[in-house]
């Protein structure tokens, strides 16, 4: 038999309310918690709990508070990865981002689908697909990425836009839905 835990590892469909699911979600709510609730004077760049939850957090990232991840177990971070205040990343699959990224305040990162069917929906249905954030990119604030993304190496994202779709490398997009910027 196969549990909700290892569907949502396969990308199949699984049950979000769950009890082993939910033991993991207080897992990340301690360590989010520790972080988030660190003083001025402790503060450094990641606090351990939350460094140790995640699948990959070198020394040098910074994540600042707040900061929410549904999981945490499923972010890998590169070197020198900046995440502003108010991010949430909702990891139900892997969640990576490249080395000297840079992460504006408010970016919201959904890893879940739940499903288009109202009664499947109700019974708790969802999907999970990865992000792939490459390396060097720069995400202006309040930019929502959706589940299945990838952001390719040096590539822009404007303030405010919602990644539906992947992004080329070394490519701005900008709006809602977020498409390739004009040049100047």
């Amino acid at each position: 038999m196969t549990s909700e835990r290892e569907k949502m590892e396969a990308g199949d469909w699984y049950h979000c309310v769950n009890p082993e699911l939910e033991v993991l979600r207080v897992q990340a709510r301690k360590a989010i918690h520790d972080h988030n609730t660190l003083s001025p004077d402790e503060r450094g760049n990641i606090a351990p709990a939350l460094a140790e939850l995640m699948a990959q957090a070198p020394d040098n990232v910074v994540i600042e508070a707040p900061f929410h991840c549904i999981y945490g177990i499923n972010i890998h971070l590169g070197d020198r990865v900046f995440i502003n205040t108010g991010c949430v990343i909702l990891d139900s699959a892997p969640v990576h981002i490249g080395d000297a990224t840079l992460i504006g305040p408010g970016v919201q990162i959904y890893c879940a689908e739940h499903h288009r069917d109202p009664e499947k929906r109700k019974a708790g249905l969802e999907i999970a697909k990865p992000v792939n954030i490459g390396e060097n990119v720069w995400i202006g604030g309040g930019v929502i990425i959706l589940a299945g993304v990838t952001i390719g190496d040096d590539a822009i994202i404007g303030a405010g836009s919602v990644v539906t779709k992947d992004v080329a490398s070394g490519v701005t997009v900008v709006g809602n839905p977020a498409r390739v910027a004009a040049e100047k």
